[in-house]
């Protein structure tokens, strides 16, 4: 039934409807609002677990994607758990819960405040997001041959998302 409609696979123009779930490392869920998404498959990229999921797939079909932590923010890192020195810190930004910010010869010193002990803080240096992972709901809702004009397209705009221009 499926042997004459196009699949997903390199450079094919493809066209989703999902809902994203976004699984935070207390056990809640927050649900995202239904969305849409179209590109170029294999030019394009998207997280590796979404990738995989779909290729080789028409259009029609649904599925479940799980998307590992590793894919977006990262494992959290007991490690980044560090008791560090109050001296040359600013005092007035120190507020526990709240993330401290501040430029230091140079470069910008960032972490989430735990605890203000007596003569130290203890900081959590792990990336904001870090231990969230996040699922789909995914329906394929379209798939073609994409032109050479929306392959070099999603090539250029790849190539700028991966220097920081997009």
């Amino acid at each position: 039934m499926n042997a004459d409609k196009p699949r997903t696979g390199q450079d094919m123009a493809v066209r989703l409807r999902y809902v994203l779930r976004t699984h935070l490392p207390d056990g809640s869920v927050k649900e995202n609002p239904e969305e849409e998404i179209s590109f170029i498959f294999g030019v394009e990229r998207q997280v590796r677990s979404l990738e995989n999921a779909i290729k080789g797939r028409c259009e029609g079909e649904k599925l479940h994607v799980s998307i590992p932590t590793s894919e977006i923010y990262g494992e959290y890192d007991e490690t980044l758990v560090r008791e560090i020195p109050k001296k040359g810190l600013m005092k007035q930004r120190l507020k526990e819960g709240q993330f401290y910010r501040q430029m230091k010869q140079g470069t910008l010193v960032s972490f989430k405040v735990l605890e203000i002990r007596a003569e130290s803080v203890l900081a959590d240096f792990n990336k904001p997001m870090a231990g969230i992972c996040a699922s789909m709901d995914v329906e394929i809702i379209g798939v073609r041959k994409a032109t050479k004009a929306e392959i070099n397209a999603a090539v250029e705009a790849e190539s700028k998302r991966s220097i920081g221009c997009g």
